[in-house]
């Protein structure tokens, strides 16, 4: 039977299922009838031995000669380079690659040490299937805690980090830094006085220990709003309507005061606390309008009072300087005969007396 392998192929030539030799481009001619068959392949990429073991194959200087073998341990994979460009990656123990027509070159990896930048350039980590790493980003304002298996290895400051994905589990939690706020909203609350008010706090605070909150508390945000939750309720208990409303800063800042002075337990830095809303119930509401209606009321009463008072005091005087002064009562005259005559479009005169007379009359 004759046979045709190509530039770039080779044949496995086998003699009752049992290789004699490589075969190279050429044409080849081997009875059927006597058991030989010729198997042919490509000479490039992963060698495909067609279930020849790839031990009686290197047994041959022909074909070892033109092919490279990678092993690598349970610990290692490899990266993969085609004539000096990345390939891909390889994680069986075994492979063997054409070295004919490329050059495959490779690049063995410990990964047993998670810190994956040790070990490799970032510029091949982007290049890497990400299942073999896990990917680790720290924003700014944050801190990340990490972990091996669990336990707990350092604290990751702002930044981009890789480990491998093998051996031990890497797993990392990441605190928020930055301020924060908690809405303490629609507190209902019994006055002293027994009136039902609603009340709506706000506390600004940040993470300043991540690594002891870790092993004391989850979820700080829920516990710090309770403990403020039940300072409030026990202080403003012991307060009027009254006083709740005229020192509202005043208590304020003793809330403020009171988270500081357990800011220490929950690993957490109070900024600031204040009351922002006091709602009242809709008949308490009414009935201080009322109050307030006519408190404003009572308030202009006594402003048009006093406006009064001093117009009056302001006439008497006039009134006294004008008895006094003959001269000021006469220009006080003619200031008044102005006005009128500023208001009058025709005056009519007639009689033999002089202008300045009858309007003097007028005036009268």
């Amino acid at each position: 039977m004759k046979y045709l392998i190509k530039e770039q192929q080779c044949g496995y030539l086998m003699k009752n299922g049992k290789f004699i030799k490589l075969l190279t481009a050429g044409k080849y001619r081997y009875p059927r009838a006597l058991g030989y068959e010729v198997l042919t392949v490509d000479m490039t990429g992963e060698v495909d031995c067609c279930g020849i073991p790839c031990e009686v194959l290197m047994q041959h200087e022909a074909f070892s000669s033109r092919v490279v073998k990678i092993q690598l341990p349970d610990t290692s994979i490899a990266l993969h380079f085609v004539n000096q460009a990345y390939q891909d990656v390889v994680v069986r123990p075994e492979t063997y690659y054409w070295n004919v027509f490329q050059e495959n070159t490779f690049r063995i990896l410990d990964i047993t040490n998670p810190y994956m930048q040790e070990s490799l350039p970032r510029m091949y980590i982007d290049l890497l299937p990400v299942k073999y790493y896990r990917k680790i980003v720290i924003r700014d304002g944050e801190a990340g805690l990490l972990y091996f298996d669990n336990r707990f290895e350092r604290k990751l400051e702002q930044g981009t980090y890789f480990f491998w994905n093998y051996g031990k589990e890497v797993t990392c939690r990441v605190y928020d830094l930055k301020i924060q706020q908690l809405e303490i909203s629609g507190q209902e609350i019994l006055t002293a006085d027994k009136v039902s008010v609603r009340l709506n706090v706000t506390v600004n605070y940040r993470i300043t220990d991540p690594e002891r909150l870790v092993n004391r508390m989850d979820e700080v945000g829920k516990l710090l709003y309770t403990f403020a939750q039940l300072t409030i309720r026990d202080y403003i208990g012991h307060f009027r309507l009254d006083e709740l409303l005229a020192q509202k800063e005043e208590i304020g800042e003793f809330i403020f005061r009171k988270l500081q002075e357990a800011q220490e337990q929950y690993c957490v830095e109070v900024l600031s606390a204040g009351i922002k809303d006091i709602i009242l119930p809709g008949e308490i509401r009414d009935i201080m309008n009322t109050v307030l209606v006519a408190e404003k009321k009572a308030q202009a009463n006594v402003i048009m009072r006093r406006e009064e008072v001093a117009s009056t005091r302001s006439l008497l005087n006039t009134a006294r300087l004008m008895e006094e002064n003959t001269t000021l009562y006469k220009l006080k005259e003619m200031e008044y005969l102005e006005k009128i005559c500023d208001k009058v479009g025709n005056i009519t005169l007639g009689g033999g007396r002089s202008v300045l007379e009858q309007l003097a009359e007028l005036v009268h």
